[in-house]
């Protein structure tokens, strides 16, 4: 269960690797100082950072079976998670009004925050992974389908 999870994590990652990719290069990072709904840099940047750290913590728990960072692993994924629905909340909220509540004076495209160009099937399947990770880090952390 262990190496299914490492596993659906390192997918995760790359799924989530492509939609920081997507949103660094759509100018997401001066989302920060601009106003409405938008995913803020410290929020995705720390969805990542702790995302990559604990996935770090997974291997090295992979590699000593140490119960402890199996744990530490399981609540720095708990963390991202969280991190993980609010980003998809303020996404899913904009998504919902839809271009039209969108439209002003200015260019909708201009105006439109990084994340909305961001493919649903990605954000599906990295949600679906993502998911997947956390139940099998804590079934491993819990002694399910241990050796």
């Amino acid at each position: 269960m262990e190496w299914a999870a490492l596993i659906a994590w390192v997918l995760t990652a790359g799924g989530g690797f492509i939609l920081l990719s997507i949103w660094l290069s759509r100018g997401g990072m001066r989302q920060g100082r601009e106003g409405g709904t938008r995913i803020r840099p410290p929020l995705i940047l720390s969805h990542f950072l702790l995302a990559a750290t604990g996935l770090v913590i997974w291997i090295i728990y992979l590699a000593t079976d140490s119960d402890a960072l199996a744990w530490i692993a399981f609540v720095m994924l708990a963390v991202v998670a969280l991190l993980g629905w609010t980003m998809f909340a303020i996404w899913w909220q904009r998504r919902k009004r839809g271009p039209a509540a969108q439209q002003e004076p200015t260019s909708v495209e201009s105006d439109a925050p990084a994340e909305q160009r961001f493919p649903v099937p990605i954000v599906a399947l990295h949600g679906v992974l993502a998911v997947t990770t956390v139940v099998l880090v804590f079934l491993t952390a819990i002694g399910v389908g241990g050796s």
